[in-house]
């Protein structure tokens, strides 16, 4: 199938590398008009330069801190004047802390609830104000596996990507009461090849190594397997599907019970 987006209107929030930049890539691919939000203001650019060379005017870039009220109120007031409403939300921004019950700081817990949380709730509250005034929509919120099994190494990180969780849904069952035809699915990604994954691997060891290519085995998957569920998830192909917890682990999750 070509063109499953076609002419929708999304923003995905840190775009600019990453899960983000494949799930872009998919859905400009897919036909669609996609606002790069992102902190990190040259990576975004460069990436909206280079799809508007390949696709002439798909891609547009708006440096936005995910976390801040603020710019959200900012990047609302853009959708607005420059596309006049929101077909699709991706929210995607995050950060990855380690450590245990032990070895994680306050400070780590709340930078990560902030950066975490905070966006996909901030997130999904423009989307609906926006959605529910030009006939629906879909929100994406990129959760975590560790939300849903517990990963002794990442408790705040977990408890952080839990809240995203609870926060979809409840967004799924208030926008279906409220008959918007806004649906809101998460998904929960495990061991995603990422420059942000390739950080927590210590020195010498290529974490490319342990993708399912080599080893079904394995656990880390491409951000490409992350985009290809969320572009089903911003089309219409998915219009019966809400409130869903889409596990992307190559069974990790099944597999550890």
């Amino acid at each position: 199938m070509t063109g499953r987006v076609q002419d929708k209107i999304a923003l995905v929030t840190g775009g600019a590398s990453g899960i983000g930049r494949a799930i872009v890539q998919a859905l400009v691919g897919e036909g669609a008009k996609v606002l790069i939000s992102d902190i990190d203001a040259d990576a975004g650019q460069a990436l909206a330069d280079q799809l508007n060379e390949e696709r002439g005017g798909a891609a547009s870039f708006v440096r936005h801190d995910a976390s801040s009220e603020a710019d959200w109120n900012a990047v609302a007031e853009l959708l607005r004047e420059r596309y006049g409403r929101l077909d699709v939300l991706v929210n995607n921004a995050g950060i990855l802390l380690k450590g245990s019950i032990e070895e994680a700081s306050l400070a780590d817990w709340h930078k990560l609830l902030r950066v975490n949380a905070d966006s996909a709730f901030l997130g999904c509250r423009m989307a609906v104000a926006l959605m529910k005034d030009s006939g629906g929509g879909s929100i994406v919120n990129v959760s975590s596996i560790a939300a849903l099994a517990g990963r002794d190494d990442y408790a705040a990180y977990g408890a952080s990507k839990g809240a995203v969780a609870a926060l979809n849904r409840a967004v799924a069952a208030h926008c279906r009461r409220q008959k918007y035809r806004i649906r809101c699915n998460s998904l929960h990604p495990d061991g995603v090849l990422t420059p942000m994954t390739r950080a927590s691997y210590p020195p010498g060891i290529d974490p490319a190594k342990f993708t399912i290519d080599s080893d079904p085995m394995n656990r880390m998957c491409l951000p490409e397997d992350v985009a290809c569920a969320a572009l089903y998830l911003a089309s219409d192909e998915s219009r019966a599907i809400n409130g869903m917890e889409l596990r992307i682990d190559s069974g990790q999750f099944v597999m550890s019970i």
